[in-house]
């Protein structure tokens, strides 16, 4: 009996298993019928290994993406360095105490000049005389101090505005700002500039004008600087930001194309654009040198032409898109 229950036994985990076998083998599909074939992969590499996305026109339709191709441009050659907006309060400091020398001096002139004259009646004594004069000089030394000091401090370009006083005022109203621009360590320029254009980091770009050359070298940077200012500050802005200055040098012209900065992309700690294939079903994603701004987007100097479509609406999109494809299993 006990021989019998175990055949039983057996028999049972046999079938179970050979079900179990069939449901894993496929057998539940039709006669004849195969199992499609895996998707071929939307994401190749071409032959100088940047990554090509190939997309039908269904797709990119309903997608939104737009194709231009680039504008030609040439700007003058342009110096890459960085600064900062320089903080007028120092500057506010010196005015004041030059403009208190200034209004002391005025005193004790005056008083000077009276007392000589009363010297010559022979109403003024040698001590009192003696004794304004040293105090006009005092003034006139300490005018001189606070001049001095403005100029080593700031330079020559600021220290000799003609309306000085009115000058610090629309700095200290921030209706215009000072930038300093350093050279990289031991690099100099031929000639001085004449101006720069002033990018800040939300990548707004203004024109700045030169006022002159530093006083003295950066500490940290080792470099030697260039005081611009920007007036009126359309940008907002403010002392301590960081800028990248991007100074005009003579030379032979930058020739390029201008790439719209929604067409831009930033990963892999670089900037790239997607080109349209000749086929138009495919768009390969290129490195461009974002080191030339220009208004509404970048002057790129080479591996974009005229010729080229450049994806300016969706560049975004497709970037998703090939990432989502290369986590997708094999």
């Amino acid at each position: 009996m006990k021989r019998i229950i175990y055949v039983v036994i057996l028999l049972s985990v046999l079938i179970g298993a050979g079900v179990l076998w069939i449901r894993i083998r496929g057998v539940d599909a039709k006669p004849g019928e195969e199992k499609p074939a895996a998707e071929e992969s939307r994401i190749k590499h071409d032959e100088k290994g940047r990554v090509v996305i190939s997309m039908d026109d269904e797709t990119q339709g309903n997608i939104g993406l737009l194709v231009a191709k680039p504008a030609a441009v040439q700007l003058n050659p342009e110096l890459k360095s960085y600064g900062r907006v320089l903080d007028p309060a120092p500057l506010a400091v010196l005015m004041t105490e030059l403009a208190s020398a200034q209004a002391a001096y005025f005193v004790s002139s005056n008083e000077l000049a009276r007392l000589k004259s009363l010297a010559g009646q022979g109403n003024a004594s040698e001590r009192a005389l003696q004794t304004t004069q040293a105090a006009a000089l005092r003034d006139q030394l300490a005018i001189r101090s606070a001049t001095d000091r403005l100029a080593l401090s700031w330079g020559k370009g600021v220290a000799e505005q003609n309306d000085l006083p009115g000058f610090i005022q629309t700095l200290t109203t921030q209706n215009a700002v000072l930038v300093r621009i350093d050279l990289p360590a031991g690099e100099t320029l031929p000639a001085l500039p004449t101006d720069a254009r002033i990018s800040t980091l939300s990548g707004n770009s203004v024109e700045a004008q030169f006022l002159g050359a530093a006083s003295n070298v950066d500490p940290q940077t080792l470099g030697r600087g260039f005081i611009f200012i920007i007036r009126p500050n359309a940008s907002g802005l403010l002392p301590g930001e960081a800028i990248t200055g991007y100074i005009r040098v003579s030379g032979e012209p930058l020739v390029g194309v201008i790439i719209p900065s929604q067409a831009v992309i930033r990963t892999e700690g670089a900037g790239w654009v997607y080109l349209m294939n000749s086929g138009s079903d495919a768009f390969t994603r290129t490195a461009v040198a974002l080191d030339h701004p220009a208004d509404g987007g970048w002057l790129v100097t080479k591996d974009v032409t005229t010729n080229d479509y450049v994806v300016v609406t969706g560049a975004q999109t497709l970037l998703s898109e090939e990432l989502k494809a290369s986590l997708k299993p094999d």
